[in-house]
């Protein structure tokens, strides 16, 4: 199962920002990690900023390498931006929509649940975390799930966050993915072109 397992405040003091969740050492250490953290900054290459906005992206969505690639391929036989279809894929994916949509805090426990066969999608237990949804799929908690402590906390403290590409029932407790998310409704801030060209080399 691809996911990160290392220290989430030494990523976040990386990029400059929370991208693993809210985390308490950019404010303590608002400089990189490392001996040289605190040193001048020197001027970094073309290829080192994409680098960076690659494993910014597998980062935030929790995806090692070859997956990744995977997914850019899959990105760049669709039609349209190869970037803007890869961040499609990757808000597509089932641990992605079940953050989204509030049943899980972050994408690290919504991993959890799916893996842990809590999440259904159209009825149906599906546990793999990087499962492609696709256009009127629903997602919902298994009956059995719906009073996990993990769940209703997640719920009762869900903000009012929406999602014009996600529908949610808080009757039945599921979500309906409506359709792939439009670039400008992507909230992450990162460059997916810089992806695209370090790929392209």
């Amino acid at each position: 199962m691809a996911r990160y397992i290392g220290p989430k405040a030494k990523i976040s003091r990386k990029f400059g920002e929370p991208i693993l969740g809210p985390s308490k050492a950019l404010q303590k250490k608002n400089y990189a990690p490392g001996m040289h953290g605190r040193g001048r900054k020197r001027k970094t290459s073309e290829y080192a900023e994409q680098l960076q906005a690659k494993q910014k992206v597998k980062y935030i969505y929790g995806i090692l390498e070859r997956q990744f690639r995977g997914l850019f391929h899959r990105a760049a036989v669709r039609e349209g931006i190869t970037g803007e279809n890869l961040l499609k894929l990757c808000e597509a994916r089932l641990d992605n929509t079940v953050y989204r949509l509030g049943i899980a805090p972050t994408r690290r426990a919504a991993r959890q649940l799916v893996s842990h066969k809590h999440i259904t999608v159209d009825g149906e237990v599906v546990n793999i975390a990087s499962y492609s949804l696709k256009p009127g799929q629903i997602i919902g908690v298994r009956e059995k799930s719906k009073s996990l402590e993990a769940v209703t906390t997640s719920l009762a403290g869900r903000n009012a966050k929406r999602y014009n590409w996600l529908e949610w029932d808080q009757q039945q407790l599921a979500g309906t993915f409506i359709s792939y998310p439009e670039r400008d409704q992507i909230p992450e801030n990162v460059n997916e072109q810089l992806v695209v060209e370090l790929y392209s080399k």
